[in-house]
Protein backbone atom coordinates (compact mmCIF):
# COMPACT_ATOMS: atom_id res chain seq x y z
CA UNK A 1 0.00 0.00 0.00
CA UNK A 2 0.68 3.20 -0.69
CA UNK A 3 3.32 4.82 2.20
CA UNK A 4 1.79 8.22 2.10
CA UNK A 5 -1.85 7.26 1.08
CA UNK A 6 -4.21 4.93 1.94
CA UNK A 7 -5.40 4.31 -1.38
CA UNK A 8 -3.84 1.62 -3.41
CA UNK A 9 -1.36 2.07 -6.19
CA UNK A 10 -2.75 1.28 -9.99
CA UNK A 11 -0.29 -0.47 -11.61
CA UNK A 12 -0.56 -2.40 -15.45
CA UNK A 13 0.13 -5.81 -15.94
CA UNK A 14 1.29 -6.82 -19.27
CA UNK A 15 1.50 -10.65 -18.44
CA UNK A 16 0.59 -12.39 -15.41
CA UNK A 17 3.03 -14.38 -13.20
CA UNK A 18 2.67 -18.27 -13.47
CA UNK A 19 2.01 -18.25 -9.61
CA UNK A 20 -1.42 -18.12 -8.14
CA UNK A 21 0.06 -17.31 -4.61
CA UNK A 22 1.99 -14.08 -6.61
CA UNK A 23 -0.80 -13.31 -8.42
CA UNK A 24 -3.24 -13.04 -5.31
CA UNK A 25 -0.90 -10.79 -3.28
CA UNK A 26 -0.59 -8.33 -6.08
CA UNK A 27 -4.26 -7.92 -6.22
CA UNK A 28 -4.56 -7.92 -2.35
CA UNK A 29 -1.84 -4.76 -2.51
CA UNK A 30 -2.23 -2.75 -6.02
CA UNK A 31 -4.89 -1.96 -8.35
CA UNK A 32 -4.07 -4.33 -10.52
CA UNK A 33 -5.08 -3.26 -14.64
CA UNK A 34 -4.19 -6.30 -16.67
CA UNK A 35 -3.52 -5.86 -20.26
CA UNK A 36 -2.94 -9.33 -20.76
CA UNK A 37 -6.41 -10.02 -20.47
CA UNK A 38 -7.59 -7.77 -23.22
CA UNK A 39 -8.34 -8.85 -26.41
CA UNK A 40 -5.80 -7.18 -29.08
CA UNK A 41 -8.21 -5.36 -30.72
CA UNK A 42 -9.42 -3.02 -27.65
CA UNK A 43 -5.90 -2.68 -25.77
CA UNK A 44 -5.92 0.78 -27.09
CA UNK A 45 -9.37 2.49 -26.28
CA UNK A 46 -9.00 0.33 -23.23
CA UNK A 47 -5.56 1.39 -22.07
CA UNK A 48 -6.01 4.96 -22.55
CA UNK A 49 -8.69 4.47 -20.47
CA UNK A 50 -6.46 3.90 -17.47
CA UNK A 51 -2.83 4.95 -18.56
CA UNK A 52 -3.06 8.21 -16.52
CA UNK A 53 -3.45 7.01 -13.25
CA UNK A 54 -0.87 4.28 -13.75
CA UNK A 55 2.26 4.84 -11.30
CA UNK A 56 4.02 1.04 -11.68
CA UNK A 57 4.14 -1.64 -14.34
CA UNK A 58 4.93 -5.30 -14.33
CA UNK A 59 6.29 -6.65 -17.73
CA UNK A 60 8.48 -9.83 -18.67
CA UNK A 61 12.11 -9.86 -19.82
CA UNK A 62 10.57 -10.83 -23.38
CA UNK A 63 7.89 -7.89 -23.45
CA UNK A 64 9.55 -5.11 -22.18
CA UNK A 65 8.28 -1.57 -22.26
CA UNK A 66 9.02 0.12 -25.30
CA UNK A 67 9.13 4.39 -25.61
CA UNK A 68 5.48 4.25 -27.31
CA UNK A 69 3.85 2.74 -23.96
CA UNK A 70 5.87 5.17 -21.65
CA UNK A 71 4.85 8.12 -23.11
CA UNK A 72 1.47 7.26 -22.86
CA UNK A 73 2.16 6.55 -18.82
CA UNK A 74 3.01 10.26 -17.43
CA UNK A 75 2.69 8.97 -13.80
CA UNK A 76 5.09 6.24 -14.30
CA UNK A 77 7.69 5.36 -11.46
CA UNK A 78 8.79 2.08 -11.50
CA UNK A 79 8.79 -0.94 -14.35
CA UNK A 80 9.21 -4.39 -12.18
CA UNK A 81 10.67 -7.10 -14.93
CA UNK A 82 9.69 -10.54 -14.00
CA UNK A 83 12.59 -11.85 -15.67
CA UNK A 84 16.58 -10.92 -15.98
CA UNK A 85 17.15 -9.59 -19.51
CA UNK A 86 16.20 -6.01 -19.55
CA UNK A 87 17.44 -5.40 -23.18
CA UNK A 88 13.23 -4.83 -24.35
CA UNK A 89 13.66 -2.11 -21.97
CA UNK A 90 13.98 1.81 -23.40
CA UNK A 91 16.35 2.05 -20.52
CA UNK A 92 17.08 5.16 -22.03
CA UNK A 93 13.40 6.97 -21.77
CA UNK A 94 13.07 5.13 -17.91
CA UNK A 95 16.39 6.91 -17.34
CA UNK A 96 15.25 10.34 -18.81
CA UNK A 97 12.30 10.03 -16.65
CA UNK A 98 13.49 8.91 -13.07
CA UNK A 99 11.77 5.96 -13.39
CA UNK A 100 13.10 2.86 -11.59
CA UNK A 101 13.45 -0.79 -13.12
CA UNK A 102 13.65 -3.71 -11.49
CA UNK A 103 14.54 -7.33 -12.55
CA UNK A 104 14.64 -10.78 -10.77
CA UNK A 105 18.49 -12.09 -11.12
CA UNK A 106 19.53 -15.06 -9.20
CA UNK A 107 16.20 -17.05 -8.06
CA UNK A 108 16.47 -18.58 -11.59
CA UNK A 109 20.21 -19.07 -11.89
CA UNK A 110 19.86 -22.73 -10.81
CA UNK A 111 16.88 -23.84 -13.63
CA UNK A 112 18.51 -22.21 -16.04
CA UNK A 113 22.23 -23.45 -15.83
CA UNK A 114 20.06 -27.29 -15.16
CA UNK A 115 18.84 -26.30 -18.57
CA UNK A 116 21.92 -25.29 -20.21
CA UNK A 117 23.25 -28.69 -19.15
CA UNK A 118 20.27 -30.89 -20.10
CA UNK A 119 20.42 -29.00 -23.86
CA UNK A 120 23.84 -29.49 -23.86
CA UNK A 121 23.76 -33.62 -22.63
CA UNK A 122 20.59 -33.65 -25.52
CA UNK A 123 22.65 -32.56 -28.24
CA UNK A 124 25.62 -34.71 -27.39
CA UNK A 125 23.95 -38.04 -26.85
CA UNK A 126 21.47 -37.12 -29.92
CA UNK A 127 18.50 -37.83 -27.56
CA UNK A 128 15.86 -36.44 -29.67
CA UNK A 129 17.14 -38.11 -32.51
CA UNK A 130 17.17 -41.62 -30.18
CA UNK A 131 13.89 -41.01 -29.45
CA UNK A 132 12.83 -40.77 -32.81
CA UNK A 133 14.94 -44.15 -33.66
CA UNK A 134 12.83 -45.96 -31.13
CA UNK A 135 9.12 -44.20 -31.42
CA UNK A 136 9.45 -44.99 -35.52
CA UNK A 137 10.61 -48.63 -34.93
CA UNK A 138 13.80 -48.70 -36.40
CA UNK A 139 15.12 -50.28 -33.45
CA UNK A 140 13.29 -52.80 -33.59
CA UNK A 141 13.76 -53.51 -37.49
CA UNK A 142 17.75 -53.42 -36.63
CA UNK A 143 18.49 -50.20 -38.48
CA UNK A 144 21.66 -49.03 -37.47
CA UNK A 145 23.08 -46.41 -34.94
CA UNK A 146 26.16 -44.26 -35.11
CA UNK A 147 28.06 -43.68 -31.59
CA UNK A 148 28.11 -40.08 -29.96
CA UNK A 149 31.34 -39.15 -28.12
CA UNK A 150 31.85 -38.49 -24.50
CA UNK A 151 32.05 -35.52 -22.83
CA UNK A 152 34.85 -36.48 -20.55
CA UNK A 153 38.17 -34.30 -21.41
CA UNK A 154 35.75 -31.95 -23.54
CA UNK A 155 36.00 -28.16 -23.49
CA UNK A 156 32.91 -26.00 -22.20
CA UNK A 157 33.02 -22.66 -23.17
CA UNK A 158 30.74 -19.97 -21.64
CA UNK A 159 29.89 -16.76 -23.07
CA UNK A 160 29.17 -14.60 -20.39
CA UNK A 161 30.59 -15.51 -17.12
CA UNK A 162 28.24 -14.00 -14.71
CA UNK A 163 26.07 -16.28 -12.00
CA UNK A 164 24.29 -18.23 -15.16
CA UNK A 165 27.73 -18.80 -16.71
CA UNK A 166 29.47 -19.62 -13.54
CA UNK A 167 26.53 -22.17 -12.76
CA UNK A 168 27.13 -24.00 -16.10
CA UNK A 169 30.74 -24.04 -15.47
CA UNK A 170 30.39 -26.16 -12.46
CA UNK A 171 27.56 -28.17 -13.81
CA UNK A 172 30.11 -28.99 -16.71
CA UNK A 173 32.97 -29.59 -14.04
CA UNK A 174 31.19 -32.31 -12.72
CA UNK A 175 30.76 -34.12 -16.10
CA UNK A 176 34.61 -33.77 -15.92
CA UNK A 177 34.70 -31.56 -18.76
CA UNK A 178 37.28 -28.60 -18.95
CA UNK A 179 36.15 -25.08 -18.81
CA UNK A 180 37.20 -21.84 -20.43
CA UNK A 181 35.24 -18.15 -20.85
CA UNK A 182 34.98 -15.12 -22.09
CA UNK A 183 33.70 -11.50 -21.36
CA UNK A 184 34.88 -8.01 -21.80
CA UNK A 185 35.92 -7.99 -18.53
CA UNK A 186 37.50 -10.71 -16.38
CA UNK A 187 36.09 -12.14 -13.28
CA UNK A 188 38.05 -12.03 -9.81
CA UNK A 189 38.38 -15.07 -8.25
CA UNK A 190 37.64 -17.81 -10.49
CA UNK A 191 39.94 -20.62 -11.41
CA UNK A 192 38.07 -21.01 -14.81
CA UNK A 193 40.57 -19.64 -17.54
CA UNK A 194 39.66 -16.61 -19.78
CA UNK A 195 40.12 -16.47 -23.33
CA UNK A 196 41.20 -12.87 -24.72
CA UNK A 197 37.78 -12.90 -27.40
CA UNK A 198 34.86 -14.74 -28.34
CA UNK A 199 36.87 -16.52 -31.34
CA UNK A 200 39.14 -17.70 -29.27
CA UNK A 201 36.89 -19.14 -26.98
CA UNK A 202 35.14 -20.72 -29.87
CA UNK A 203 38.77 -22.21 -31.29
CA UNK A 204 39.11 -23.72 -28.13
CA UNK A 205 35.49 -24.71 -27.34
CA UNK A 206 34.22 -28.73 -28.20
CA UNK A 207 30.26 -26.73 -26.91
CA UNK A 208 30.02 -23.64 -26.99
CA UNK A 209 27.20 -22.33 -24.29
CA UNK A 210 25.98 -18.55 -24.70
CA UNK A 211 25.13 -16.80 -20.93
CA UNK A 212 25.74 -13.24 -22.25
CA UNK A 213 22.90 -10.48 -21.52
CA UNK A 214 21.30 -9.53 -25.03
CA UNK A 215 20.77 -5.81 -26.22
CA UNK A 216 22.83 -3.67 -28.78
CA UNK A 217 26.41 -4.51 -27.64
CA UNK A 218 25.66 -8.19 -27.98
CA UNK A 219 23.68 -8.10 -30.96
CA UNK A 220 25.18 -11.36 -33.09
CA UNK A 221 28.22 -11.59 -31.53
CA UNK A 222 27.98 -15.25 -32.21
CA UNK A 223 28.09 -14.71 -35.89
CA UNK A 224 29.47 -16.74 -38.73
CA UNK A 225 32.92 -16.42 -38.09
CA UNK A 226 32.41 -17.78 -34.23
CA UNK A 227 30.33 -20.50 -36.08
CA UNK A 228 33.26 -21.47 -37.77
CA UNK A 229 35.82 -21.58 -35.14
CA UNK A 230 33.44 -23.61 -33.49
CA UNK A 231 33.74 -26.10 -36.05
CA UNK A 232 32.03 -29.01 -37.94
CA UNK A 233 32.33 -31.17 -34.46
CA UNK A 234 31.15 -28.47 -32.50
CA UNK A 235 27.92 -27.31 -30.71
CA UNK A 236 26.49 -24.46 -29.81
CA UNK A 237 23.98 -24.26 -26.86
CA UNK A 238 21.93 -21.24 -26.05
CA UNK A 239 20.09 -20.16 -23.35
CA UNK A 240 20.74 -16.79 -23.31
CA UNK A 241 18.71 -13.95 -25.88
CA UNK A 242 18.18 -15.26 -29.71
CA UNK A 243 19.60 -11.98 -30.46
CA UNK A 244 23.01 -13.24 -29.52
CA UNK A 245 23.18 -15.44 -32.38
CA UNK A 246 22.94 -14.58 -35.98
CA UNK A 247 19.93 -17.02 -36.93
CA UNK A 248 20.57 -16.91 -40.61
CA UNK A 249 24.34 -17.53 -39.98
CA UNK A 250 23.28 -20.36 -38.25
CA UNK A 251 20.96 -22.21 -40.18
CA UNK A 252 23.25 -21.86 -42.94
CA UNK A 253 26.34 -23.18 -40.52
CA UNK A 254 24.34 -26.24 -39.73
CA UNK A 255 22.88 -27.31 -42.89
CA UNK A 256 26.07 -27.24 -44.57
CA UNK A 257 28.18 -28.98 -42.14
CA UNK A 258 30.62 -25.88 -40.84
CA UNK A 259 28.98 -26.39 -37.01
CA UNK A 260 28.00 -29.51 -36.04
CA UNK A 261 25.04 -29.22 -33.85
CA UNK A 262 23.05 -26.37 -31.69
CA UNK A 263 20.69 -26.51 -28.72
CA UNK A 264 18.67 -23.26 -28.60
CA UNK A 265 16.39 -22.79 -26.04
CA UNK A 266 16.00 -18.52 -27.07
CA UNK A 267 15.15 -17.70 -30.73
CA UNK A 268 15.53 -14.07 -32.42
CA UNK A 269 11.93 -13.62 -32.85
CA UNK A 270 10.04 -15.48 -30.42
CA UNK A 271 7.43 -17.51 -30.70
CA UNK A 272 8.64 -17.40 -34.21
CA UNK A 273 11.40 -20.19 -34.81
CA UNK A 274 11.62 -20.26 -38.75
CA UNK A 275 10.79 -23.32 -40.47
CA UNK A 276 14.37 -23.73 -42.09
CA UNK A 277 15.78 -24.34 -38.56
CA UNK A 278 12.98 -26.20 -37.34
CA UNK A 279 13.25 -28.76 -39.94
CA UNK A 280 17.42 -29.13 -39.65
CA UNK A 281 18.13 -32.75 -37.41
CA UNK A 282 21.45 -31.32 -36.25
CA UNK A 283 19.27 -29.21 -33.78
CA UNK A 284 17.46 -29.12 -30.79
CA UNK A 285 14.75 -26.85 -29.76
CA UNK A 286 12.97 -25.82 -26.65
CA UNK A 287 10.39 -23.00 -26.55
CA UNK A 288 12.44 -20.32 -23.89
CA UNK A 289 11.76 -22.65 -20.77
CA UNK A 290 14.84 -22.02 -18.52
CA UNK A 291 13.02 -20.82 -15.50
CA UNK A 292 9.93 -22.58 -16.10
CA UNK A 293 9.68 -24.73 -12.78
CA UNK A 294 7.11 -24.05 -10.30
CA UNK A 295 9.65 -23.01 -7.83
CA UNK A 296 11.51 -20.06 -9.81
CA UNK A 297 8.45 -19.26 -11.27
CA UNK A 298 6.86 -18.51 -8.44
CA UNK A 299 10.26 -16.88 -6.65
CA UNK A 300 10.97 -14.84 -9.33
CA UNK A 301 6.70 -13.46 -9.84
CA UNK A 302 7.59 -12.91 -5.71
CA UNK A 303 10.66 -11.00 -6.16
CA UNK A 304 8.80 -8.60 -8.49
CA UNK A 305 6.28 -8.33 -5.73
CA UNK A 306 8.37 -7.45 -3.12
CA UNK A 307 10.20 -4.78 -5.36
CA UNK A 308 7.13 -2.68 -5.88
CA UNK A 309 5.84 -3.44 -2.28
CA UNK A 310 9.14 -1.58 -1.34
CA UNK A 311 9.04 0.93 -3.92
CA UNK A 312 5.39 2.04 -3.01
CA UNK A 313 6.37 1.40 0.52
CA UNK A 314 9.65 3.89 0.97
CA UNK A 315 11.90 1.46 1.08
CA UNK A 316 15.05 0.54 -0.83
CA UNK A 317 14.37 -1.71 -3.95
CA UNK A 318 15.46 -5.57 -3.92
CA UNK A 319 17.28 -5.82 -6.77
CA UNK A 320 17.50 -2.07 -9.02
CA UNK A 321 18.40 -2.76 -12.50
CA UNK A 322 21.62 0.00 -12.51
Amino acid sequence: MDHETNIKPEILVLAASPSAAVMAQLEHAFHCHHLWRQPCEAQPEWLAGVAGRIRGVLTTGAIGIGPALLEQLPRLEIVAVNGIGVDAVALDATRARGIFVTNTPGVLTEDVADLALTLLLSAARRLPALERHVRSGAWEHGMPLAPTRALRGKVCGVFGFGRIGQAVAARAAAFEMRTRYFQPRPVDGVAVKRCATLLELARASDYLVVCAPGGAGTRHAVDAAVLAALGPEGTLVNIARGSLVDQEALVAALRDGTLGMAALDVFDNEPHVPAALRELENVVLTPHVGSLTVETRHAMGQLVLDNLLAHFGGRPLLTPVA
